[in-house]
């Protein structure tokens, strides 16, 4: 008997009734659960939970009004509410702020002033590009008292380059998205043209359905072109073996469960992984509906074993970046007026070119069909019935006339039926804005997972942004220019001890960079960021010797071990960062960025004593802390007081206070004073780095600004937004 299945629950037995409904008296349920006999009543004594007398009253409520069953919240397809009528009109901007406002005046708060317009442009720079704001964006924006002000500043960070850079790096998470192949050997691939991709399509604001579905079927596509098949390595980004010995079937198997575990996560923020061995009693996903979704990605002309060892399992194609074409096209128009000798010269010129041409990992479904089995306990080798790809029935069904495959499964997932995928998508676009989603457990739907904090509010916007034409952008803007977003974080004690985590967003949102924004950060603001767009993964500093603590077989398979970058590769946007799953770059690491061997689409937010050292110690953050000290000689006037103001400023965007500025410039004095009586020391310092210190400048005192820059790097301020 199920209580969760209401015909079963209701159904009339030897032994009663469960559930009357309408009549609580004479239901079983009801007896068990209030019984004087601890043998008898329910749950056990033993159990580990009790129902309290409050809880029960409940039950019997719900029975005496009839029973009535209800899907779980996050099954039902959302509908547009109508918005909340409030009283203080004046302090909404949009219709988030009624949903907000209304919660607030129910639990007898109010919200909070506005953040001061320093805090909100560098609060908008970080949450939209994911860099601080310069100095000549703050001053403009102070200056600018038209009533647009903050939608002019929100109008140009989305339309910044830097925009898809910064919306990528989570995205590339989800993905499993990394430079090597992971198990054991890790060996390298070259898979950064997917990358590439995902900045572009952001950049462009592909419509998010769009997007979807270029990333599962863009080969499925009538005559997909290049960047629509590039879209699909989306589901070819999972690890993949070189080890020997390996049983070929259970790897390849291994690998479809991923892509069902990816999609699954990603777009429906549930887990399908629990029915792969068998059903679950209360799971509405059974372990034969697992094996069906599993059927769309059982297509692939893949083994499981990558016997080249490194470089692109198949299927692959040539990808050639925008510039390579156009250099083919000038090459191949060159060949057409050209003979003999010249002709064979330049054809051989033209073959060597594409030598350098990437590849790119990307789907395909074979010609013949595989059969698609269940597989009992999930073993490889133990088939059960065979299944044909389906979606579960807890879900609307495939559109009509849908084909059965990736493409007819990315047509059900942005279908206005389906209950999941706008609600997700805009879950985690919340979460990045507020350091929190409206459903705090971003990667879980489910009924393990938490309630909606504004259910109404989350149902709203999941319609809005799909009958909208899944805009991201413009649903971006639509957070951004609420009176929600722009509250000051300062909070009161009383309403600390009311609401610690801010679910009811009484206050601004507060919470610590991510990884790459601390790095970015210090790069932006030293001026050493190298601002180019796209291209193969770079190597910045890294701790020597890590590598060869883990590799095997250094040079068969990794070709060595890590190579430093030389140049500008030192100082790109760490989304083009080397990633290795099983030495994932250190620095990004300890700020919690995941090994990428899984999807992960919330990372944990964690504090060690090894995240200020890396802060305080990294060659790239004292590097940083050392050109902008340069920077401050140069750019910030003659006085102490100024130069301390200017490194103050460019971190922070604001001026320092009186009490700041004199803490700063004590310090100053003192690293001034033990400098200069060893400069030694002040020369080791200034020359951690591959860019060389401006001879110009006192070596000592550089030594010394470049102390209060790193400072100032450190400062609780400067590492959360």
């Amino acid at each position: 008997m199920r209580l969760d299945v209401r015909k079963e629950a209701v159904a009339l037995r030897d032994s009663g009734q469960a559930i009357s409904p309408g009549q609580p008296a004479v239901s079983e349920l009801i007896k068990r659960i209030n019984h004087d006999d601890p043998d008898t009543r329910m749950p056990p004594a033993d159990f580990e939970r009790t129902l309290t007398p409050e809880q029960r009253r409940l039950i019997e409520n719900w029975i005496a009004q009839g029973a009535v069953y209800e899907q779980h919240w996050a099954l039902i397809t959302p509908q547009r509410p109508a918005l909340p009528v409030v009283s203080n009109k004046d302090w909404s901007l949009n219709a988030i702020d009624n949903f907000i406002l209304r919660k607030l005046q129910n639990e007898g708060l109010q919200p909070s002033p506005p953040a001061s317009r320093e805090r909100l442009i560098r609060r908008l720079s970080f949450d939209l590009t994911g860099l601080p704001p310069t100095l000549e964006s703050v001053d403009a924006f102070l200056a600018d008292d038209s009533p647009n002000a903050v939608e002019k500043v929100i109008d140009r960070l989305l339309a910044s380059e830097s925009y898809g850079e910064h919306m990528a790096t989570s995205w590339l998470d989800a993905a499993r998205y990394a430079d090597t192949n992971g198990y054991n050997n890790d060996t390298q691939r070259y898979n950064w043209r997917w990358r590439d991709w995902v900045i572009q399509a952001f950049n462009r604001n592909l419509p998010f359905d769009q997007f979807v579905t270029e990333q599962l079927a863009g080969d499925l596509l009538p005559e997909p072109s290049l960047d629509q098949q590039l879209a699909t390595g989306f589901n070819r980004n999972h690890s993949v073996t070189s080890e020997g010995g390996i049983i070929d079937e259970e790897y390849r198997l291994e690998y479809v469960a991923d892509r069902v575990h990816t999609t699954s996560m990603v777009f429906m923020a549930l887990s399908m992984q629990c029915a792969r061995c068998h059903d679950h009693k209360f799971d509405p996903i059974s372990q034969k509906e697992y094996y069906e979704f599993f059927a769309f990605f059982n297509q692939v002309p893949e083994t499981g074993y990558h016997k080249e060892l490194t470089g692109n399992p198949n299927p692959v194609i040539p990808a050639p970046t925008p510039q390579q074409n156009s250099e083919i096209d000038r090459l191949t128009l060159e060949l057409k007026s050209l003979e003999g000798e010249a002709l064979n010269q330049k054809q051989l010129a033209l073959e060597e070119f594409q030598k350098l041409i990437p590849t790119a990992m990307v789907m395909r479904d074979q010609a013949a069909a595989r059969e698609t089995f269940m597989l009992e306990r999930g073993d490889y080798d133990k088939p059960g019935a065979k299944v044909e790809p389906n979606v579960p029935a807890a879900f609307p069904p495939l559109p009509e006339g849908a084909p059965r495959n990736r493409l007819g499964l990315a047509q059900w997932l942005t279908s206005r039926e389906h209950p999941l995928t706008a609600r997700v998508m805009v879950n985690r676009l919340w979460y990045q804005m507020y350091g929190q989603g409206i459903v705090e457990t971003v990667e879980d739907f489910g009924s393990q997972g938490a309630w909606p904090s504004h259910p109404e509010l989350l149902d709203w916007l999941a319609v809005e942004f799909a009958e909208g034409g899944w805009d991201i952008k413009k649903l971006l803007k639509q957070i951004a220019m609420s009176a929600t977003y722009q509250q000051s974080p300062r909070t009161t004690a009383e309403l600390l001890h009311r609401d610690p985590q801010n679910r009811l967003l009484a206050r601004g949102p507060r919470f610590r960079l991510t990884a790459e924004m601390l790095r970015d950060q210090a790069l932006s603001v030293s001026g050493l960021l190298h601002t180019h767009i796209g291209g193969p993964s770079v190597k910045p500093y890294q701790p020597s010797g890590l590598w060869e603590e883990i590799i095997v077989g250094a040079e068969a398979y990794s070709g060595g071990g890590y190579k430093q970058g030389e140049g500008t590769d030192l100082y790109r946007r760490s989304v083009y960062t080397y990633w290795k799953r099983t030495c994932p770059p250190p620095a990004l690491n300890l700020f919690d960025a995941p090994e990428r061997e899984f999807c992960t689409v919330r990372r944990s937010r964690t504090n060690t004593p090894l995240q200020a050292l890396v802060l305080l110690n990294d060659p790239t953050f004292v590097e940083a802390a050392r050109v902008l000290a340069e920077r401050a000689m140069k750019e910030g006037g003659d006085t102490l007081e100024s130069r301390a103001a200017f490194a103050f400023r460019r971190v922070t965007s604001r001026a320092p206070a009186a009490q700041e500025l004199e803490v700063l410039l004590r310090v100053y004095r003192d690293q001034q004073a033990r400098f200069a009586a060893a400069p030694a020391q002040a020369s080791e310092l200034i020359t951690i780095g591959e860019s060389t210190p401006d001879p110009a400048l006192p070596a000592t005192d550089l030594a010394a600004w470049t102390t209060i820059a790193s400072m100032i790097l450190n400062l609780d301020e400067a590492i959360n937004r």
